[in-house]
């Protein structure tokens, strides 16, 4: 079995490489960075002033984070999750999948994999991108100190896990629907109407009923004057029954489907 998912595993991160979503993974870890530091650099003269700040980290984690969390994250997962399970139906491959003496569960879950992997690429190159948006400026502008307060990183590895967490049912819920139908534009057209729905939801008190909410919430939680209402349930623990609930009805669906393909 374990030889088995790790051939499958192997053979969809090949696939993986032939279509945008390592690009948009590259490009969307990087992209709020990129702006900050051309940002910085641009106004340089109010950095050393910035950088000696007793909460620069935490501001500088925050202000990263806006983009990413309210339109970054929710996205990329939508897109890169959705063409990554349409890879078989735009290749027309699915017999040929199917035809690998390999189980409906490896196949399931070796391409979910793929998937939940590229995110953590995305967390990673983000983090790092985060930090070079401080440190860059710091070597390239004259007179311009490091940021003397210590950097939190249980803070900042637990808020990563977090988000992670938060993005689950979005990556649940869009494996579900790219498997399901042999249309792209469903998938994505679903994504987005929920994330459309989500931010509109944020002033509702039940807003948190909307599974695609949690990361938006969770940048919001730390918001002193926020519109948002303020969630009465645990949203991490919603993302992961959305997760379990979305994860099981997608491999239901999977496995019973007459015509795979």
């Amino acid at each position: 079995m374990t030889a088995a998912f790790t051939y499958s595993f192997q053979s969809e991160w090949i696939k993986k490489k032939r279509t945008l979503a390592s690009w948009l993974v590259i490009i969307g870890g990087f992209f709020t960075p990129a702006i900050v530091i051309v940002a910085r650099l641009i106004n340089h003269s109010k950095l050393k002033e910035a950088y000696l700040a007793t909460d620069y980290w935490e501001r500088h984690w925050r202000n990263s984070w806006e983009s990413m969390a309210m339109f970054l994250l929710p996205v990329g997962v939508i897109m890169a999750t959705s063409l990554i399970t349409q890879i078989e139906y735009k290749n027309n491959t699915w017999k040929q999948v199917h035809t690998a003496p390999l189980s409906l569960t490896v196949l399931f879950f070796s391409k979910l994999l793929v998937v939940v992997v590229m995110i953590v690429q995305f967390f990673i190159l983000f983090n790092a991108g985060i930090y070079a948006s401080v440190i860059i400026p710091f070597w390239l502008v004259k007179g311009v100190p490091y940021p003397p307060e210590p950097i939190n990183y249980f803070y900042f590895l637990k808020e990563n896990a977090f988000y992670f967490i938060d993005c689950l049912p979005i990556i649940a819920l869009q494996y579900l629907l790219g498997l399901r139908f042999k249309n792209f534009l469903v998938s994505i057209g679903a994504g987005f109407l929920l994330w459309v729905a989500s931010l509109g939801s944020l002033i509702w008190k039940y807003g948190y009923v909307l599974p695609y909410t949690y990361c938006m919430y969770n940048y919001l939680k730390g918001e002193t004057i926020s519109k948002a209402a303020s969630p009465a349930v645990n949203i991490h623990w919603m993302a992961l029954l959305y997760a379990s609930f979305f994860l099981a009805a997608g491999y239901v669906l999977y496995v019973t489907q007459k015509e795979k393909g």
